[in-house]
């Protein structure tokens, strides 16, 4: 396996989604939480798509897709029923050296979107050869362990390094973290103790 995992800002992407069914439109809705810009193209999009159309940051034009349709866009994600059509996009997408994923091809794309656990600040994205069942089996289990508790120690200790560092003290948020953040990190999460030991260091 080659990939590289990456985590992109959303609010930097502007995403052409070619597709109106329920894969496009959960992808479509993946794009949108990431405050993402979204162009969707479909000839027949489904009551779901129009309703996210409705949502500010993204547009549908119910018509055929065309090249130009990749004119200023980020990324694509093509997900109809036509593979023929699909392979077509995808084709135009890596002309252009964009990057391309292609919902019932993920092969003929240049990337594919992960099964993604999140609790506040702590994204945990898994991928499982190609086997998305199995991926989402993994996010469950992850969630499972991995839940707000995390969340509120990391936003703990988000919230020291920026009151470390805009002090100007690089040196002591080091030392914090040095202590803080050691092998047994997860079990005092887990606990409830690494609040407290955030706490302590204000």
């Amino acid at each position: 396996m080659s990939g590289y995992p990456v985590l992109l800002e959303g609010e930097y992407i502007r995403a052409l989604v070619v597709g109106g069914g329920a894969v496009a439109v959960r992808k479509t809705r993946a794009l949108l939480a990431a405050h993402a810009l979204v162009h969707v193209v479909a000839t027949n999009a489904s009551d779901a798509m129009r309703a996210l159309a409705a949502q500010q940051g993204c547009t549908l034009d119910e018509r055929a897709y065309r090249t130009a349709d990749l004119d200023g866009a980020t990324l694509a994600i093509v997900a109809t029923n036509d593979r023929e059509l699909n392979a077509a996009v995808a084709q135009d997408a890596h002309a252009r050296r964009m990057l391309v994923n292609v919902a019932d091809a993920p092969g003929d794309g240049t990337f594919v979107t992960l099964a993604a656990h999140r609790s506040g600040d702590v994204t945990i994205a898994v991928s499982a050869g190609g086997v998305p069942g199995v991926a989402v089996r993994l996010r469950e289990a992850i969630a499972a362990r991995f839940d707000a508790r995390y969340a509120e120690a990391v936003y703990a200790l988000g919230a020291l390094r920026t009151r470390y560092l805009a002090a100007g003290d690089r040196e002591g948020w080091e030392r914090a973290q040095e202590a803080l953040i050691t092998e047994g990190f997860c079990a005092r999460v887990e606990s409830g103790l690494l609040v407290e030991d955030v706490a302590a260091w204000h």
